[in-house]
């Protein structure tokens, strides 16, 4: 007997879904660009910014996997994406209460914990109401963007008016909405298919996922000066606050457009094809930021480049787990995409921008995402097939 309150198989809550996506996105879209000018007007170094942005990336590493684990013992992943948010929101709190360096350190340790274990599993919840259509994922996934969008318009603008003191009660508020909106999302069971009782660790041998788990991870490192310093980079130019926000939502009006064409791209191109693409124009746009800072037509070209280095890599990567991490192993296959591209990657990007910032500049940063870039470039050309 079917449970009364488990969604019907074709029943997908295409609102309820996209309404999380839209304030998960819109507190990155505040923590990513405008956390690192706050914590400047604290008074930290370029350094101590670094670490302190890579505290939340490093939460990526072991946080998914943990709560991927429990997820898929128990199969309850929206009860766990509550409870995550529920957390996240007490933690993050903290910022209320001290403002010195590993006060904040600490706080950042214990909310992102928390808030960086949501995500992969709601991703896993989404992918298995979309069932046999994963290229609808962008269709939904689309209202993040939106979200990330009004966040940078508005919160930059805001902050220049009434101060850098509002920032960790803007995020304070983003947090509530998350665990709010968590909440009238019902739970959706995957369907356990023969292939996903493959042991994890036959799939993690295979050396289309150990290449594709490695482009991830570059290709996520090479963003480490664009998250973490792009926003103090331009005012350092002499941009306002109002056109470096139009600038962050620029890329990811890109990247929305990106994700309503995604289900004709995948088609025509190949899921190959548009990943190697992507990471080639990565390339382009590191070189392009860093060598060109003084001219705002470049930059806007560079912004708009954000449609491939995460709009088309990111909805070919999540559809690439996807068919390798099946049936039980979603739930895990997303939390490794987490770990080691937004966690191990941010981590890296996070630690290397801030130590080159400081000590040899903004052209070394990002002459060294670009290298990142190039060598995910060649490991996808090699080992990333077509089925």
């Amino acid at each position: 007997m079917s449970n009364p309150k488990t969604p019907s198989a074709g029943a997908v809550p295409y609102w309820r879904l996209s309404g999380f996506y839209l304030f998960y996105f819109a507190s990155i879209g505040a923590l990513v660009p405008y956390w690192g000018p706050y914590l400047k007007s604290l008074g930290f170094n370029p350094s101590e910014i670094g670490e302190l942005m890579a505290m939340v990336m490093a939460t990526k590493i072991v946080s998914p996997n943990i709560w991927a684990w429990i997820a898929d013992h128990t199969g309850r992943r929206m009860q766990l994406v509550r409870a995550g948010a529920f957390l996240a929101v007490l933690c993050f709190a903290g910022v209320f209460w001290g403002n010195d360096y590993w006060w904040l350190m600490a706080v950042m340790c214990l909310f992102s914990f928390f808030w960086n274990a949501c995500l992969p599993q709601f991703e896993a919840n989404t992918l298995s109401y979309l069932g046999d259509q994963p290229h609808r994922y962008s269709a939904i996934r689309l209202w993040g963007s939106i979200g990330f969008i009004v966040a940078v318009i508005v919160v930059g603008p805001l902050l220049a008016r009434y101060g850098q003191a509002w920032m960790p009660w803007v995020m304070f508020a983003l947090m509530s909405a998350i665990w709010l909106s968590s909440l009238v999302v019902p739970e959706r069971v995957a369907a356990h298919r023969s292939m996903g009782h493959e042991p994890l660790s036959q799939v993690l041998l295979k050396p289309a996922v150990i290449s594709l788990l490695l482009v991830c991870f570059l290709n996520q490192a090479s963003h480490g000066p664009f998250y973490t310093f792009y926003t103090i980079y331009l005012e350092q130019a002499g941009y306002g606050s109002t056109l470096i926000g139009w600038l962050w939502a620029l890329g990811v009006i890109a990247e929305v457009v990106v994700f309503m064409l995604m289900h004709r791209l995948v088609p025509c191109f190949g899921l190959r094809n548009l990943l190697l693409a992507s990471i080639f124009l990565t390339v382009i746009r590191w070189w392009m930021i860093g060598a060109f800072v003084d001219s705002l037509v470049l930059l806007v070209v560079a912004q708009l480049l954000h449609a491939a280095s995460f709009g088309i890599y990111h909805a070919v990567a999540i559809q690439l787990i996807h068919r390798h991490f099946v049936g039980k192993h979603q739930g895990r296959g997303q939390a490794l995409y987490t770990s080691i591209s937004f966690g191990l990657g941010g981590v890296v990007g996070a630690l290397y921008a801030g130590y080159t910032w400081e000590g040899l500049g903004a052209t070394a940063s990002f002459t060294i995402a670009m290298a990142l870039s190039m060598v995910a470039f060649v490991i996808a050309w090699w080992g990333i097939r077509e089925r």
